[in-house]
């Protein structure tokens, strides 16, 4: 199918009542197959923890972050659009509504099964042509502070989300592409209503205020974040959406909205970045061969490397494994003191071969020349005998030698990882998308581009290089593997999931989460406790969360008894509490058709037939 093989004129893709209609509302051509009618959506309360209620549906179901973003991938399934022209509509949608979290100046790493087969294809963003390993460190060769680097134009990746979803739907698409854009178009052009996150988000931002165009979009003349409710406009994005309906991904990577987003990028009053028009146009989206791995009774599909997801989801599953089984790893409806002794051991393992071994394999070679290494039977049985009745503490657990070759990498310090939004959909013919998105921290960048209109809003830069290791050497001068190079993918922890019956091949799940490092821990419970121990999709995302990037463990803040943290704390996890605020989106298949839930910290929601 030809992306580009249906156009539409400018005023139909306004979506707004305007003088090419003479006051009338606008309508769709005769030929279009897909007619979206903005839906009545009003923002949900300011909780921070919403209870939802998991949804029942028969013949399909789409899951995202924000009612309006799962309600335009409902309309385009009931239309007879394939998941994937779901997934596009949502993302643009999401780019509006959830700018905080994801866009189409960012990256996304999308799983795809069509029945047949599982495809993986990558949109990371990649480093332009002109960084270096010193991108991030001053003039005294010191990493910077993180928020210096972030908030600035050093941080700024080549955006790949709008190039992966074309080519995905090169091969998936059922629906023309210029109509997928038509939701977002109308709610950028007839507004809507902010809702409490991004109010929120925004009350608690600095540096957005001092970007020129994002500090008088998103804040009052006063300086305060726009309300709760408030009707929000965003006539720059409508327009950036309309050119890439009407003429495909080269609209945003060449041509006048490139030329933009490089404008703003190299011009940045303090920290100017390298992106390049060349970098822009030259951008390539890759289809990758995913991962696939039997537990249990399942086989579970994820994104292999630059994404360390899977890889490391499937190590702290398959070391639990090799663990004697608990007889009540809950208790109380809760993870019991003696599962998350387990899980957090079993993490900081998984997590200290992360932080060696994973990279661009494009540039970084797998431990012994192969990635399912690291999953390697007796290598896993070896990592869990090193589970003892105390925690090894922070920073106790070493990396292994998978493969059993030893490696020339040096360990890449902890530094924070934020962001993202997870996208879970299954259409009617059993297609199934699992989709993580990013622009990595809250609001990328810092930085608001209008693709050189001149109109109030637009799209948010991603900080995305700041997942790259800032010190490129180990303290004895070895290279870190996820240091920073020209034209490499930095590493992430997106994990979108699919999961599969190993016995009938039979699609059991897709599901997700954002969150940055702690994906990981949030997908890796989530598919414990739907696949394990029999919970329901919502059942097994309303647990409360437990991490550890390596160093401490944190409990999320108030789900915990308090003598859970105290015992924690007596096997010598250095434990505390604080705010885990995951965004995860299941999709499982029942005798009846699906069950849908979506995180109760956030205000996504499923929809489906």
């Amino acid at each position: 199918m030809d992306m580009r093989s249906v156009s539409y004129p400018r005023c139909w893709l306004a979506t707004v009542i305007s003088a090419c209609m003479l006051g009338l509302p606008l309508l769709a051509s005769a030929e279009t197959a897909f007619q979206y009618e903005a839906p009545a959506i009003a923002p949900e309360s300011a909780s921070g923890y919403t209870e939802k209620p998991g949804w029942a549906t028969e013949r399909f179901a789409v899951a995202a972050a924000n009612p309006l973003a799962t309600d335009a991938g409902y309309q385009v399934l009931k239309a007879g659009g394939s998941a994937v022209d779901a997934a596009i509509a949502v993302q643009m949608v999401l780019t509006l509504v959830e700018p905080q979290s994801s866009g189409i100046g960012g990256g996304a790493f999308l799983m795809h099964y069509d029945g047949d087969e599982v495809k993986a294809y990558d949109g990371r963003e990649t480093a332009p042509r002109a960084a270096s390993e010193s991108l991030f460190l001053n003039g005294g060769g010191e990493p910077l502070e993180f928020m210096e680097a972030a908030a600035s134009g050093l941080s700024v990746g080549v955006p790949g989300t709008v190039r992966m979803l074309e080519m995905a739907h090169e091969r998936y698409g059922k629906l023309p592409w210029a109509e997928l854009f038509a939701p977002a178009i109308m709610l950028a052009e007839e507004g809507f209503e902010v809702s409490p996150r991004l109010h929120t988000s925004l009350a608690g931002e600095e540096k957005l205020r001092e970007d020129a165009l994002a500090g008088s979009f998103y804040y009052t003349e006063e300086g305060e974040p726009l309300p709760q409710g408030h009707l929000l406009q965003n006539p720059a994005l409508a327009a950036i959406l309309r050119e890439i309906a009407e003429n495909g991904s080269k609209a945003l990577h060449t041509g006048p909205i490139a030329e933009d987003l490089v404008y703003r990028v190299q011009g940045h009053p303090d920290r100017p970045g390298a992106i390049s028009l060349e970098d822009m146009a030259t951008y390539v989206a890759k289809e990758r061969a995913p991962l696939c791995t039997d537990w249990q009774d399942y086989r579970i599909c994820g994104f292999p490397p630059p994404s360390s997801g899977h890889l490391t989801i499937m190590q702290i599953l398959g070391i639990l494994d090799r663990l004697p089984a608990l007889e009540t790893p809950l208790e109380e409806d809760l993870p019991s003191t003696e599962w998350l002794h387990l899980f957090l051991e079993a993490s900081r393992l998984a997590f200290a071969d992360r932080g060696k071994y994973i990279a661009d394999p494009d540039f970084v070679n797998a431990p012994g020349g192969d990635w399912s290494s690291m999953l390697d039977e007796e290598y896993l049985a070896e990592r869990a005998e090193l589970i003892g009745e105390q925690s090894v503490g922070p920073d106790g657990a070493e990396a292994g030698r998978p493969g059993g070759v030893e490696t020339a990498w040096a360990t890449q310090p902890t530094q924070p990882e934020y962001g993202t939004s997870h996208i879970s959909i299954i259409d009617e013919e059993g297609n199934a998308v699992a989709m993580t998105t990013t622009i990595e921290a809250a609001f990328g960048s810092r930085m608001l581009a209008d693709g050189g209109t001149g109109l109030a809003g637009g799209y948010l830069l991603n900080n995305e290089l700041t997942d790259f290791s800032f010190t490129p050497l180990g303290a004895d001068g070895t290279p870190i593997a996820n240091r920073v190079e020209a034209g490499k993918r930095p590493r992430s922890s997106m994990s979108p999931t699919l999961v599969f019956d190993r016995e009938t091949d039979e699609l059991v799940a897709s599901l997700g989460s954002p969150g940055g490092a702690a994906i990981i821990h949030y997908t890796a419970k989530a598919l414990v406790a739907m696949l394990e121990w029999g919970l329901d999709a919502q059942e097994a995302l309303n647990l409360p969360h437990a991490i550890t990037l390596g160093g401490p463990a944190y409990l999320e803040e108030g789900r915990f008894p308090a003598a859970v943290l105290e015992a924690l704390n007596e096997l010598g996890h250095d434990a505390s509490e604080r705010e885990l605020v995951s965004g995860l989106q299941a999709i499982q298949r029942t005798d009846d058709g699906f069950f849908g839930g979506a995180d109760p910290r956030r205000e996504g929601v499923v929809m489906g037939d």
